[in-house]
């Protein structure tokens, strides 16, 4: 081994294994799987990243800002880092190539979560971050995500799905799911597009809303209850973090765009407030989505409790990644850093890119 004498490489591999200081009602430790991520760290010393924040999508500043905060949580002393623009940098990414050691995708939305980036890396075989290229188109399609939540048992909210062209006949909808009923777009992030509708006639506006966003639009039963959101990470292992309530204020009806990114409007509380079967369904469901989907590496599923009922409303691949996203407060209940979590990341990926070769 090159640069790293044994005892420095079992002081290495003691910390990033180091057991969390996890709560009674979530157990499991996030051990990492040493395979050959930590050859590569001993053989080589740093691993060079490409860090790719922004795109094109709508949720481009968010994605910018994410990979601001990824940048500077990112060890410096494990990793050189490259930060990469898929607006204006593919090119350079596919010049680069050769010389990167894995990619850590923060971007969010289409062109980004949905395995177009995805691809883009499995044809320059660059080990990523998360879901491959059918895991994320999947979850990004919440439509299909549906059909397989359906087929792995997973309770989902009551739907109809819309193509652009069908005919429109709002008192049908409103017989079938009844009143409120969520609109939103079928492969739209972060809320973009969606609206909760409390009356028939605002029902057009809304689905017009919708389409103008995607070609597919989903109605949905609203659901009133706690709202949770359960994060996973691992490849074949799955490990279910603590889960966490969201609160949106009394300005907002549910965690819509500005909920989830303006600071103060949502209160998140982690461990969330359920009992301690509610705490292991929830996990099991967050797992089952993971595994229905075909996600790899980490997923985070939004669901509804409704009394003693559980509903699975979607899966993300690329949750937000700032140190006071869902996913990374999760984690650090769970006894992981913001920088360990990245370092856990890099490694499944790798993992799972030489397991696949």
């Amino acid at each position: 081994m090159v640069g790293t004498c044994t005892c420095c490489a079992a002081h290495l591999y003691r910390y990033i294994n180091m057991p969390p200081a996890v709560s009674g009602r979530n157990p499991e430790p996030l051990n990492a799987e040493p395979g050959t991520f930590y050859e590569k760290v001993y053989a080589m010393g740093k691993l060079n990243i490409a860090l790719l924040s922004g795109g094109v999508s709508s949720e481009r500043e968010v994605s910018l800002n994410s990979g601001d905060q990824v940048y500077a949580a990112l060890d410096k002393e494990k990793y050189n880092i490259a930060r990469y623009d898929p607006k204006t940098d593919l090119a350079r990414l596919v010049e680069d190539a050769p010389g990167i050691d894995a990619a850590l995708i923060i971007l969010h939305g289409p062109y980004g979560e949905d395995g177009t980036v995805q691809g883009l890396l499995e044809l320059l075989g660059i080990p990523y971050q998360g879901s491959g290229v059918l895991g994320s188109s999947l979850a990004m399609n919440k439509l299909a995500a549906k059909y397989l939540y359906e087929k792995a048992g997973l309770p989902v909210p009551p739907y109809i799905a819309l193509q652009k062209g069908d005919p429109l006949d709002p008192a049908a909808w409103e017989k079938q799911l009844g009143l409120p009923l969520v609109v939103k777009p079928n492969e739209a992030g972060s809320s973009v597009g969606m609206t909760i509708v409390k009356s028939v006639d605002a029902i057009t506006k809304a689905v017009e809303k919708a389409f103008a966003h995607d070609a597919t639009v989903l109605l949905e039963g609203y659901i009133e209850g706690i709202e949770l959101t359960g994060g996973v990470i691992g490849n074949r292992e799955l490990l279910a973090l603590p889960l966490i309530e969201i609160i949106p204020d009394d300005q907002h009806e549910f965690f819509d765009y500005e909920a989830k990114y303006t600071a103060g409007v949502t209160q998140e509380i982690c461990p969330a407030r359920i009992d301690d079967q509610m705490t292991l369904t929830a996990q099991a469901y967050a797992k089952t989505a993971h595994s229905a989907l075909f996600c790899r590496g980490y997923s985070r599923t939004d669901m509804i409790l409704k009394a003693d009922q559980i509903f699975v409303l979607e899966t993300n691949t690329i949750p937000g990644m700032t140190a006071t996203s869902l996913l990374p407060q999760a984690a650090q209940v769970a006894g992981f850093s913001f920088s360990r979590l990245l370092d856990k990341l890099i490694a499944l990926c790798i993992e799972d890119h030489q397991s696949n070769r």
